[in-house]
């Protein structure tokens, strides 16, 4: 069982590096099926061992606090979680022992797999295109970013499984195999704080198609620039399928007449989506045109997937509708964490009189965002968060934003006040902040409780 795994591991000594979600997955595995291996656990937090299984405690070497680095090279061979910064191992450990569990997954099953990389959008569209291929197959996964690590689904793989993969930038740094099927949505500026520079962030994203096989597709966003130069250097040996909103192709999915074309050989179907509701914006239009050519590289039928892509609801802190409240429409967009995604949930629903900007500032750089508010019609926006600041400073910096209010403040509750006493009654308010969480809340979903929540007592 897990021959190709068991031909990275066997007779090595391993070192499981950070013990979250995907780490815990990761020891299960190796305490299962390969009891035989030495296998050590290393973690930043000293107090990890409160709340491990006795089970797992068994035989296992913890290296905890601040000397968890302390003994990695002693061992050979590093499973990396995906939230350690590869920038920390520099000079400590040959690359060469570093691997991933998602690279002992695709090394194993990398036949079954469907990859969903991008900078915004692969939660969305690995959950779209999840969602089109259960109306079809019986044995279908969905695993990574999305909150399932894939070791623990690895027991229910068959032959016949389809696996949707959403893959991060940091799951795909240090794989050696990439998917049968790849799909890459766009590249924009993100995870500065992560990386050494966007070159090598771009770079991880890439790994998705760069080690793909003759047989192998690469769905690919051909409106994006910085694929489009990506795709020429590095040259997949996988088969191109692009799709975009302003080109045709002799092979691909394009718009036409409002609809989605797909063309791939001989075989021309047609899709019309265009009274959507639940994943509405040019930047949905374009997840579900990656999904579309998903679905019909694994040959579903037209009317299948015309009758159940209109049903999928999206996913929480997505442009998710919360309710009207007082008289205001409240829309949670807590994702969004670049400007680009901001900007384009603003133009999406149009008639937004209070944006909620800010957060932690990852260094990326705000321009467009700035000149964007410069020349909205916004009447609100809210800035928190050192993010927040830079923003509102540079909007100050150009003379302010024609008519526009703008409020700084320091406590994310702050806003209901704000919002209760400038926010028109029958427009939008939105949460859609161009910045991570995490100098406030643990991540964007507590993040987008806690603005539900104002939403609901306001």
């Amino acid at each position: 069982m897990f021959s190709s795994i068991k031909n990275k591991i066997q007779n090595k000594k391993i070192l499981i590096l950070g013990f979250g979600k995907e780490g815990r997955a990761s020891l299960k595995f190796l305490r299962k099926y390969f009891q035989g291996n030495e296998v050590a656990v290393a973690d930043s937090n000293a107090d990890l061992r409160y709340n491990i299984d006795e089970k797992l405690l068994k035989d296992t070497n913890f290296y905890l606090g601040d000397s968890y680095l302390k003994e990695i090279d002693n061992y050979d061979l590093i499973i990396k979680s995906p939230g350690i910064p590869a920038s920390l191992l520099n000079g400590k450990v040959s690359s060469k022992k570093i691997t991933s569990q998602t690279d002992l997954f695709l090394t194993q099953f990398r036949d079954r797999v469907i990859g969903v990389t991008g900078t915004k959008g692969k939660s969305t569209t690995s959950s779209l295109i999840y969602y089109i291929l259960m109306n079809k197959f019986e044995n279908v996964h969905l695993v990574g970013n999305i909150g399932i690590p894939p070791f623990d689904l690895i027991e229910e793989i068959k032959e016949d499984s389809k696996i949707v993969f959403e893959m991060s930038s940091h799951q795909l740094e240090n794989i050696t195999v990439s998917p049968h099927i790849s799909v890459l949505l766009n590249l924009f500026e993100e995870h500065l704080d992560h990386y050494n520079g966007l070159a090598e962030y771009h770079s991880a994203k890439l790994n998705i198609m760069r080690f793909q096989k003759p047989g192998d597709l690469f769905i690919y966003n051909a409106d994006d620039p910085l694929i489009q130069k990506a795709h020429k250097r590095i040259k997949t040996k996988g088969t191109l399928f692009p799709y975009s909103v302003s080109n045709d192709f002799e092979e691909g999915i394009f718009l036409k007449s409002g609809k989605i074309i797909n063309v791939r050989g001989n075989k021309t179907s047609e899709f019309d989506f265009n009274n959507r509701q639940n994943l509405p914006g040019s930047h949905n239009l374009l997840n579900i045109m990656a999904s579309v050519a998903v679905a019909k590289i694994l040959r579903l039928d037209d009317p299948v997937i015309q009758e159940v892509v209109p049903y999928f609801k999206g996913l929480p802190h997505r442009l998710e509708y919360i309710g009207e409240f007082k008289g205001i429409h409240f829309y949670n967009d807590s994702i969004a964490t670049i400007p680009e995604a901001t900007i384009e949930a603003v133009k999406t629903l149009k008639s937004v009189d209070t944006l909620i900007l800010g957060g932690k500032d990852r260094g990326i750089n705000y321009k467009i965002l700035i000149d964007f508010i410069v020349g909205s019609d916004l009447k609100n926006v809210i800035f928190i968060g050192d993010a927040g600041k830079r923003i509102y400073d540079g909007i100050i910096e150009k003379g302010g934003a024609n008519d526009t209010k703008l409020f700084f403040i320091e406590e994310f509750d702050e806003i209901s006040e704000i919002i209760r006493q400038n926010t028109q009654n029958g427009s939008i308010c939105l949460l859609s902040p161009a910045a991570p969480s995490y100098d406030k809340f643990r991540n964007f979903e507590e993040r987008g409780a806690a603005f539900k929540k104002i939403a609901e007592n306001l």
